[in-house]
């Protein structure tokens, strides 16, 4: 998440998808199951699991819109390649971003990319995509016209002029989608335009498509064609759990319950890596009693022992996490050192109690009683069918139960769920904090212009949390280039986290890639984490840069 730089609200973290009948059946399945890669596709073809028909598939590659095909994102690209895992920039369609000051941003746009049609991609195809968003709002769905305030073409150079001091906006508008003028000018309605003949300037380019599966092409005229040895991608409709494991996938990104049991036992080429790509913790509502007493939110985090809730949500395949707003170890050189235990808080029921007894509250027999003589009662919101999520819930009100306090579990079906958090209807939730990008991390978490009133929809800073101090950090945070003035910035906003406790951690919500080395080798991994193992948005094509063909006897290439 970036700073206020959606146009809709958006879910706070989870860490998996809901769990189905076939995943119940893989969990529980005594006959082992066995990956069978499909003989009829070639050694030079990539079957992926990265698109869901519902229950087919619409012929619609427009990159803007939020029902596009997941593809789409490898047939357009942004400016800047960011990895979700720690906000590490490659320049891609611009070669290089400076920034001569806090409020300007200057790109040079890449020469010798082409658009899959032949036509030179230049810095004016740029500049025509920023005034098409504005033009039209609903397809910014970066918020880049929320940081802009003009933009000007000198030469190959595309400069940004922002509203005002705004460091962090050059990863913002570095993510926005370019598309080609020559095309996209003529069409009526760009905001219901399905573009169902997509011409791009990546890597792949449209191949056969039906209803049921599609196919992607290798660009030979993409500008980094010698880096793709990949000539095909077959996209099938469905692809349920068990799919995923039986159906032979060179790459899917699911979590899987026992994934070593089923995804590892069904072929000795399956891998998977599954890091850290957000914290998963209680979101109290900051404008309700007794949240908004820093004392209840410390007993409650105090009271928690967050290795069995770790343990119960992933399956022990993430670790409990800390206290301090980041990811680690993605995020570790970013960390205060002065923060003891990494900002992981262990369980502590003399120091909640300590906490409670500040707030008012006493435990009287097995109640947590508070100064109007009624037991604590609280009730967290999760999601209907976000079973990590729910098992954390229970394990929570299980531990809080031990201490006196009556938890009762709310699971709304996500819609639902997404309309709470957003409007702040809620006394506390599952949900999380986090981002590749530290700034954006603590901006989306802290940042006041987010704590609309109750009722009304936020995207960010689902707490409402407020704090001027804490505003005015963001603020200077912005106005420096300076990386040292950048990192102390984030020390004084990891310590506002630690001490005031806006969100309670509980554990790292994961990126679940899941991986087949038979055909091709090169994924990410924790000895190399490039990029994030996920197969949508923006990281496939840095990952497809980066992937090699395995030589098999017979091979003609």
């Amino acid at each position: 998440m970036a700073m206020k730089h959606t146009s809709r609200p958006r879910a706070l973290w989870r860490a998996a998808a809901a769990a189905t009948a076939a995943a119940l059946l893989l969990a529980g399945c005594s006959i082992q199951i066995r990956s069978q890669p499909d003989p009829s596709i070639g050694a030079d073809t990539m079957l992926i699991n990265a698109d869901k028909g519902n229950p087919q598939f619409e012929r619609n590659f427009n990159p803007f819109l939020t029902n596009k095909r997941t593809a789409s994102t490898w047939i357009y690209e942004p400016l800047l390649e960011i990895n979700p895992l720690d906000g590490e920039i490659t320049p891609w369609l611009a070669s290089r971003t400076d920034l001569p000051d806090a409020r300007t941003i200057d790109m040079t746009i890449r020469d010798g990319v082409e658009w899959s049609d032949g036509t030179p991609m230049t810095p004016a195809d740029v500049v025509y995509t920023f005034d098409l968003i504005k033009a039209n709002p609903t397809l910014d769905l970066k918020g880049a016209w929320q940081h802009i305030d003009t933009i000007e073409q000198q030469g190959d150079h595309v400069v940004f002029h922002l509203q005002t001091d705004d460091v962090p906006a050059m990863e913002i508008i570095g993510q926005t989608t370019i598309v080609p003028e020559h095309l996209w000018s003529t069409v009526d309605d760009p905001t219901t335009f399905r573009n169902p003949d997509p011409v791009g300037t990546g890597p792949f380019t449209l191949g056969n498509y039906s209803p049921q599966q599609y196919s992607m092409d290798r660009n030979p005229s993409y500008w980094q064609a010698e880096k793709i040895e990949i000539e095909h991608l077959i996209l099938p409709a469905t692809n349920n759990q068990l799919d995923t494991v039986t159906r032979g996938y060179d790459w899917s990104y699911s979590f899987i319950s026992d994934v070593e049991g089923t995804w590892g036992a069904a072929s000795p080429d399956n891998r998977f890596w599954f890091p850290p790509g957000g914290v998963i913790g209680l979101v109290p509502n900051l404008t309700k009693a007794p949240f908004d007493d820093v004392n209840v939110r410390r007993g409650i985090a105090l009271a928690l022992d967050r290795g069995p809730i770790a343990e119960s949500a992933t399956e022990g395949y993430l670790e409990p996490a800390g206290q301090t707003g980041l990811i680690l170890p993605n995020q570790e050189d970013d960390l205060d050192p002065s923060i003891p235990n990494d900002g992981i808080l262990e369980q502590d029921v003399d120091g909640a109690l300590a906490a409670f007894a500040e707030a008012g509250y006493t435990q009287q027999g097995d109640r947590m009683v508070g100064p109007d003589g009624q037991q604590l009662r609280i009730t967290i919101l999760t999601a209907n069918g976000y079973t990590d999520w729910l098992r954390a819930v229970q394990e929570v009100r299980g531990q809080l139960g031990a201490i006196g306090i009556d938890v009762q579990i709310q699971a709304p079906q996500p819609a639902g769920y997404q309309s709470a958090i957003a409007n702040g209807e809620f006394d506390m939730a599952m949900g999380g904090m986090g981002n590749g990008n530290v700034y954006q991390a603590f901006n989306n978490l802290l940042n006041s212009e987010f704590a609309t009133p109750v009722g009304e929809t936020t995207a960010a800073n689902f707490e409402r949390f407020s704090d001027p101090e804490v505003d005015q950090l963001l603020d200077d945070w912005k106005a420096t280039t300076d990386p040292e003035q950048q990192k102390r910035f984030g020390y004084e906003l990891q310590n506002v986290v630690y001490d005031q406790l806006p969100v309670i951690g509980l554990y790292y919500g994961g990126l679940w890639g899941l991986f087949n080395d038979s055909k091709f080798t090169g994924w990410p991994s924790a000895e190399n984490p490039y990029m994030a193992p996920q197969n949508y948005d923006q990281a496939p094509l840095l990952i497809f840069t980066k992937l090699k063909r395995v030589s098999n006897e017979g091979d003609d290439k």
